[in-house]
């Protein structure tokens, strides 16, 4: 996993929407998607429920 795909996930693990992660990172919203999406496809998980147990380790 990338830096910024941990980076993301680790907000996302905080709680934090799509929307309140691209303007903290100042990325867009599209770009926050794209690393979610990419980081569930390698964690092979399908929703942030799984984050959690996934270990971003």
């Amino acid at each position: 996993m990338t830096r910024r795909e941990h980076e993301i996930g680790t907000l996302v693990l905080e709680g934090m929407q799509n929307a309140d992660i691209a303007e903290q990172l100042d990325l867009s919203v599209r770009t926050v998607e794209g690393h979610i999406y990419r980081m569930f496809a390698k964690l092979h998980i399908r929703s942030r429920d799984e984050l959690d147990a996934a270990h971003l380790g």
